[in-house]
């Protein structure tokens, strides 16, 4: 492997790009630190636009993001390791990361042109819970996830990233107000299918349903919320023991993606 050239001077400006991006309120975000081997392995395959990416001098460079980052003439260099602990304080320190710029965000049109069903969150606002849900609905197939009350200003907000692996830039996940969510639903004749404790339908009956369909999750506590139940084709439900109150929401995601898979895997070839 080639020998790479080495930041061991704090004033290098790639220091300075990689503190700025690593504040926690920062008003335009336009450059995000993707940290790990494989969320940056990911984000260079979705296309994203590296500026540069790092490894610690401490630890060995891995050949084949090595590889990746040269096929895409992605600068690579490897900081010193004592840099690299007051880059990380009181965190845990990544050994590789990278600096991207945030690509645009994604649009409903982008899900439309997709064949796959679309995962809708509503009031969802734990970003593991959110990661989990962008890794599960690009493995099974979906088309896309609209998120609703998120809380969540841009996806590239670091805690997603890391939550989902890097795969957040994997598919369309578009930040909406519940207006325009349901908008989108309804003008592209979608039917939208809600997930409740005592739904009509149980979601092993959707495996049959060739039709496109949106399925909206909401958070734990709350349900979905009332604009989408007016548009709602039908509810549905996933049948467990009565001792239990409620799934994890990405749990019940992959259960009704899994049950679809055959359906979007097919639409997706």
């Amino acid at each position: 492997m080639t020998e790479l050239t080495t930041i061991t001077s704090p004033s290098d400006p790639a220091v300075r790009r990689i503190i700025d991006v690593t504040k926690p309120s920062r008003a335009s975000i336009k450059t995000v630190l993707i940290e790990d081997t494989e969320p940056l392995m990911q984000c260079l395959g979705a296309g994203v636009e590296f500026i540069e990416v790092y490894g610690s001098d401490s630890v060995p460079f891995s050949p084949e993001l090595l590889d990746a980052c040269r096929q895409r003439n992605v600068p690579v260099r490897l900081v010193e390791s004592t840099i690299v602990n007051q880059l990380f304080k009181g965190e845990r320190k990544a050994k590789t990361f990278g600096i991207a710029r945030v690509p645009r965000p994604a649009r409903f049109r982008d899900i439309a042109e997709r064949g796959g069903d679309v995962v809708v969150l509503d009031g969802v606002r734990i970003v593991g819970n959110i990661g989990a849900i962008v890794r599960t609905s690009l493995a099974l197939g979906a088309s896309g996830i609209v998120l609703v009350d998120s809380d969540l200003t841009s996806i590239a907000d670091r805690r997603l990233l890391r939550a989902s692996r890097g795969y957040v830039f994997s598919l369309p996940v578009v930040l909406s107000s519940r207006a325009d969510a349901v908008a989108f639903i309804r003008d592209n004749g979608i039917p939208l299918m809600t997930f409740e404790a005592d739904g009509e339908l149980t979601v092993k009956e959707l495996g049959d349903n060739q039709e496109r369909l949106a399925l909206l999750f909401g958070s734990e506590k709350g349900g979905p919320s009332d604009p989408f139940k007016e548009v709602s084709a039908t509810s549905v439900s996933i049948p467990m023991i009565d001792s239990a109150e409620s799934l994890n929401v990405s749990v019940s995601v992959g259960i009704a993606l899994h049950e679809r898979f055959r359906r979007n895997s097919a639409v997706g070839r």
